[in-house]
């Protein structure tokens, strides 16, 4: 699985403005509820629910919030670079800017995992990581994290 095959211009976010991780979550779960025709507040529940098992802020800045969802039939993913970072609890206890949201159908056995590992790596690729923060739009960004070259 690659990165293009889970964002799409309708799903990165630039300059997402948030003033704690509850209130990123929540953002985020509302971008994606209105996307998928899904509830909100199952998706939140689900993405606080996993947060509760252990933070997904991986550090250098990057989160990688993701739960199971009901009713959900394909992957999804969504980008946000945020303009102000803010504490997630990370590993490294750095403040995060960059996320990428990824939501799983219930069913899904273990592909999810494949999905988990290609998002980090690339997130956690310090050149890469440089560009997104430079990018000066949007479409900027998608075009980054579309790029072939980060499959």
């Amino acid at each position: 699985m690659d990165l293009a095959s889970l964002v799409d211009p309708s799903r990165v976010v630039f300059g997402a403005r948030a003033n704690n991780k509850e209130q990123l979550l929540l953002d985020l779960a509302s971008r994606a509820a209105a996307l998928l025709n899904l509830d909100r507040e199952a998706i939140f529940t689900a993405l606080r629910a996993r947060e509760e098992l252990g933070s997904t802020g991986l550090g250098e800045g990057f989160a990688l919030p993701h739960a199971r969802i009901e009713g959900l039939d394909r992957f999804f993913g969504m980008f946000a670079r945020l303009k102000r970072p803010v504490h997630f609890d990370s590993v490294d206890a750095k403040p995060v800017d960059l996320v990428f949201l990824l939501l799983i159908p219930a069913t899904a056995q273990g592909e999810h995992l494949a999905a988990l590992a290609t998002i980090s790596r690339h997130m956690r690729d310090i050149e890469f990581a440089t560009k997104l923060r430079k990018a000066a739009s949007a479409p900027e960004l998608c075009s980054l994290l579309c790029d072939p070259q980060h499959s």
